[in-house]
């Protein structure tokens, strides 16, 4: 048996060190945030989530990526660290720094929904705690002692019964839960705002462009119209000068007719 956990442990540690080389792919990593995303309610439900750090790695691996549980753990704790240190930053250079803010946003912003419809429907307050979690603090496995445990059930207990002799336990959740509601419309009554400007700018900028097209068809088209009454002008000339030599040239026939008939007579 302490073999077997010797072995284990020496495993995990070769896929850690590995986790560094080959590095992630974006490719691979964005296969590993849809496959995340759709586990994600599994993942805020269940206590013991290190089973399911293998169900991501399989997935990984019907994709032709093959990633240790262990890797895909710590490779989601990095993309959390990150997306949290973005938010306070502009939507143009959080796609510039981070290439992944959008499917992170998706994952939370999903997680967010589930939260309202637990709280319409009058889900227990730790399932509402649980799911505004934007941490990666529901990734650990969660593998504390039996003893760990039931000191954790024990100080679960009392709160409670702090909370119910209190009375005001409670009303303090729902405030709390007020105020991130709040701060997560307002965030995105934010980015729909600099989304409208990105927008607008883009539109302007194509009516402009499409302005100086015009603009330019319509020089083009009078310069034809120019060159074309010049060339009727050029012709218009030239069957004039035609016509008078014509005319000269029949005349002098016509006088050279009339002297041979005297000449003749």
């Amino acid at each position: 048996m302490e073999g077997y956990h010797h072995h284990q442990q020496h495993h995990i540690s070769v896929n850690v060190d590995t986790d560094r080389f080959p590095q992630w792919s974006i490719q691979e990593t964005k296969e590993f945030l849809m496959i995340r995303a759709e586990l994600d309610r599994t993942f805020m439900e269940t206590k013991r989530n290190k089973l399911l750090w293998e169900v991501v790695s399989n997935k990984m691996k019907e994709k032709g990526f093959y990633r240790s549980a262990e890797q895909c753990k710590c490779k989601w704790k990095n993309l959390v660290t990150r997306y949290k240190g973005c938010e306070t930053m502009e939507t143009e250079s959080l796609r510039q720094q981070f290439p992944f803010y959008n499917e992170l946003q998706e994952i939370f912003g999903a997680r967010m929904q589930r939260m309202l419809w637990a709280e319409a429907e009058g889900a227990a307050a730790s399932s509402k705690k649980k799911a505004v979690q934007l941490s990666s603090d529901e990734e650990d496995d969660n593998e504390e002692s039996e003893g760990e445990k039931e000191s954790v059930r024990k100080k679960k207990k009392a709160k409670r019964t702090t909370n119910i002799g209190g009375g005001g336990g409670g009303s303090g959740n729902n405030n709390n839960i007020r105020e991130i509601l709040q701060d997560f419309m307002k965030q995105q009554m934010q980015m729909e705002m600099q989304w409208r400007e990105a927008f607008d700018a883009r539109e302007n900028d194509r009516r402009l462009k499409e302005m100086e097209w015009r603009q330019k068809m319509e020089a083009l088209e009078n310069e034809r119209i120019m060159m074309e009454r010049r060339w009727r002008e050029r012709e218009e000339q030239r069957r004039i000068r035609e016509e008078a030599r014509a005319e000269k040239r029949d005349a002098l026939i016509t006088a050279l007719l009339n002297k041979l008939r005297r000449e003749e007579i």
